[in-house]
């Protein structure tokens, strides 16, 4: 593969969600995950932009959140269009006229110039640019010895709420869901300037097939597959994973239903990472957060699974993982990760409107892949979930 010259981004900063309901959001983030608002809209931001905006953190873990206060308002357009979600991906960058210079350059589509806001708080830059996410754009950020949030947002004097008990770190990955999957992945390597760093496809008729065998009813009609393939920037880190449904029975696939439930491409969920998974999982359970279900017969494969795969022995207890339902992955003796998804928060919330978005929870011991043997049984859950809503398709 080609290197391409480098944006030069330092991180994936933040996420920046579009809602109908700031509050539940906000009880979601600060109540039940424990992050701290540490930001809100000045009125003068408010009565020119039309929406209202919240900014929550945990750890190196940032949020923001913005709820129409007009028809005209970024969030407004972006709710006639899809459910909550996420419609802007914040990158802090080294220099962003070197960034915007080299997308313009390859093609990529700026939405405006960039535009500076100069003070006694330092000098902030942004702009922004079109993706292959219907309307989620990406957003990139430098900041010249600029102390506060973003411009319009003021930053409360000590922080609200959380504590971060659960020990969020970073934002690991963010993963996307497209129908059509190439041209991102053309978009991401020629525009951005990403490289290959994993995949992973799989299908599952095997499964409906041994079902139907044993005479048993499967919990979908048909098989469905997935293809993901995951970018990076070499330079940052920063990754970005991508999903697309696998041939054939297309529309029973849960990445086309995300996309029907989304209203286009879009970002499924962003990965924190957290030290102490086992932990976190306890006290979000007991904070009323629910997570994807994970089958008895995947802990009773697990141990088999664990040495065929180099793993070996690991430093959990396997009862206390299957307690929790928290998923096991790696390729390398004692190297492994950790990981737990939350449910939708259209499930979350008991409401369609909270969109399909989700939240994946991570711990690496040493393993930096994106659990290839877990991916089918993630897979496998959320298509339960979806049949259990009544949401799977016909095959065709």
């Amino acid at each position: 593969m080609t290197h391409r010259e480098s944006l030069r981004i330092l991180r994936l900063e933040a996420i920046h969600f579009y809602v109908g309901n700031l509050e539940r959001t906000a009880r979601l983030l600060s109540e039940q995950l424990d992050f701290a608002e540490v930001g809100r809209s000045n009125p003068e931001s408010e009565a020119k932009s039309q929406q209202r905006s919240l900014v929550f953190e945990a750890g190196e873990t940032r949020m923001l959140v913005s709820t129409p206060l007009g028809p005209n308002s970024r969030a407004a357009r972006w709710l006639r269009k899809h459910p909550d979600g996420v419609g802007s991906v914040i990158f802090e960058v080294e220099d962003i006229s070197h960034t915007f210079d080299l997308l313009d350059r390859r093609g990529g589509t700026p939405i405006t110039d960039i535009t500076a806001w100069e003070g006694d708080q330092g000098t902030f830059r942004t702009f922004a640019i079109t993706t292959p996410l219907a309307n989620t754009h990406f957003r990139f950020v430098e900041r010249h010895n600029y102390r506060g949030l973003y411009p319009g947002i003021e930053s409360h004097h000590q922080a609200r709420g959380g504590k971060n008990a659960f020990r969020f770190g970073r934002i690991d990955h963010i993963t996307c869901n497209f129908e059509t999957m190439a041209p991102a992945l053309l978009w991401m390597e020629h525009v951005l300037g990403f490289e290959r760093f994993w995949d992973v496809a799989f299908h599952t008729d095997d499964v409906v097939r041994e079902q139907e065998a044993k005479g048993a009813s499967p919990y979908v009609k048909h098989g469905s597959g997935l293809r993901s393939v995951v970018m990076w920037d070499p330079r940052s880190g920063v990754k970005l994973a991508n999903n697309e449904a696998l041939r054939p029975h297309f529309r029973a696939s849960q990445i086309h239903i995300f996309c029907e439930d989304q209203g286009g491409p879009g970002v499924q969920h962003a990965a924190l990472t957290t030290e102490n998974i086992i932990a976190a999982v306890r006290g979000m359970r007991a904070r009323g957060v629910e997570f994807m279900p994970t089958p008895g017969a995947y802990y009773d494969a697990l141990p088999e699974r664990l040495n065929r795969i180099g793993v070996g022995t690991i430093e959990e207890a396997l009862d206390v993982l299957r307690e929790l339902e928290i998923l096991v992955d790696g390729n390398t003796r004692q190297k492994y990760m950790l990981q737990i998804f939350s449910k939708e928060f259209a499930s979350l919330f008991g409401d369609p409107k909270g969109g399909p978005f989700f939240f994946e929870f991570i711990e690496r011991k040493g393993d930096q892949g994106f659990g290839a043997g877990n991916f089918r049984a993630l897979f496998e859950s959320i298509e339960r979930e979806q049949q259990a809503q009544g949401r799977v398709e016909g095959a065709a």
